[in-house]
């Protein structure tokens, strides 16, 4: 069999897979992907401080420092399209992001 032989059956998949996306697209709200963004940059950054055994090596504060202020930027943008309780909720996560930071970099200064 040649490459031809799989051609035509390939096609209406890619079809199929380019229609399900633009479904998809059309579903989906900025602020849906800002907060799972959010979320995601959150976890990133308390993975970075490396405070857990099994996060330790993979320290980088200054990435943590960057969710810090993606976090501090995004909120206050989507302040007005979601829940009050959950823009409370990023903002009880930036403070204690913060909070953990300023501790991890105490550590790392000898204090």
């Amino acid at each position: 069999m040649s490459e031809e032989d799989f051609e035509p059956e390939q096609e209406p998949d890619e079809e199929r897979i380019a229609r399900e996306l633009a479904e998809e697209l059309g579903r989906l709200r900025v602020e849906d992907v800002l907060v799972s963004t959010l979320v995601n940059v959150s976890s990133i950054g308390y993975r970075r401080l490396g405070l857990t055994e099994d996060s330790r090596e993979e320290r980088d504060l200054p990435q943590t420092a960057l969710a810090i202020e993606t976090m501090q930027a995004l909120v206050p943008v989507l302040e007005d399209f979601l829940p009050e309780e959950l823009v409370s909720g990023f903002e009880e996560q930036i403070a204690n992001l913060q909070l953990a930071y300023a501790k991890a970099a105490k550590e790392d200064d000898g204090g």
